[in-house]
C-alpha cells in the first residue's frame, strides 16, 4: 500500500513500535504472542502516553496493520501460539538508524534530537546530534515525508520532531527547510558541553574535599 494511504492511530503506532523495539532489545523472544505483545504495548517504561489496551484492541490493530502491509502473523514460527512481527523492512527498508528514530517517536511522540539520539541509543548509537538530524532529513526526503519538525513552543529554544506514519497535522517540512532543522544543534551542544562541565566540577570539588581530609 502506498505510504501516502497509512494513518495510524494511536494503538496501532503503539502496536507498530513496540514490535520494532523488541526485535531490536530482545530478538531472542521475538516475534511475539499476543499476550506478550500487549504487555509491550502497556509498560510503563519507556512509553508517552501510558496505555491499557485490551488483547482485542491489540488485535484490531494488527489487522488493521496487515492490511496496510505493515505488521502480522509470523512467517515460518511454529507452535500453537500464534506470534507476530512486523514488516517495515519490505515495506521502506529502512537504515538502522531510521529504524531507531521511527521506533522511539512511535512509541514516545514528538522529540528533541537530544531526547531523540538519547532514547534510541539501546537500538542504535548516534555519535552526535547531526547524526540524529541527518536521520530525520532521510525520512524527510521520502515520498511521501515520514518525519517533520513541529511548529515551534512559545518560550523553547529546540525544535521536537514527529513521524508522519500517524498523520501530518501542523508540521513543517524538514526537506523544504533543511537549514532551520539544524538549528537546534547549537543549543544541543551548549547544553551537552554544560552538563559535561557540571560533572567535571562535581569531581574537582570531591577531589579537593578528599585532599582536605588526608591533608586535615
Amino acid at each position: 500500500m502506498p505510504a501516502e494511504e497509512i494513518v495510524l492511530n494511536a494503538a496501532e503506532a503503539r502496536v507498530l513500535g513496540s514490535l520494532m523495539e523488541k526485535e531490536a532489545m530482545t530478538p531472542e523472544y521475538y516475534p511475539l504472542s499476543l499476550n506478550a505483545l500487549k504487555n509491550a504495548c502497556n509498560q510503563r517504561s519507556n512509553r508517552e502516553p501510558l496505555m491499557d489496551l485490551s488483547e482485542d484492541e491489540v488485535q484490531q490493530a494488527l489487522n488493521k496493520l496487515e492490511e496496510l502491509g505493515l505488521a502480522g502473523p509470523a512467517r515460518g514460527s511454529e507452535g500453537r501460539v500464534a506470534k507476530y512481527e512486523h514488516r517495515l523492512g519490505e515495506a521502506f527498508n529502512f537504515s538502522r538508524a531510521e529504524t531507531a528514530l521511527v521506533c522511539v517517536l512511535l512509541l514516545r511522540g514528538p522529540q528533541t534530537p537530544g531526547e531523540l539520539r538519547q532514547r534510541a541509543e539501546r537500538i542504535y548509537s548516534f555519535g552526535e546530534i547531526a547524526d540524529v538530524l541527518a536521520g530525520l532529513q532521510k525520512l524527510a526526503e521520502r515520498t511521501p515525508s515520514l518525519a517533520a519538525a513541529l511548529p515551534r513552543q512559545p518560550g523553547t529554544k529546540e525544535l521536537r520532531y514527529a513521524q508522519l506514519l500517524s498523520g501530518s497535522g501542523p508540521v513543517e517540512s524538514l526537506a523544504a527547510e533543511p537549514t532551520r532543522s539544524r538549528s537546534a544543534e547549537p543549543d544541543e551542544r551548549v547544553e551537552r558541553l554544560e552538563a559535561e562541565l557540571a560533572e567535571l566540577r562535581a569531581e574537582v570539588a570531591a577531589l579537593r574535599e578528599r585532599i582536605d581530609r588526608l591533608t586535615a
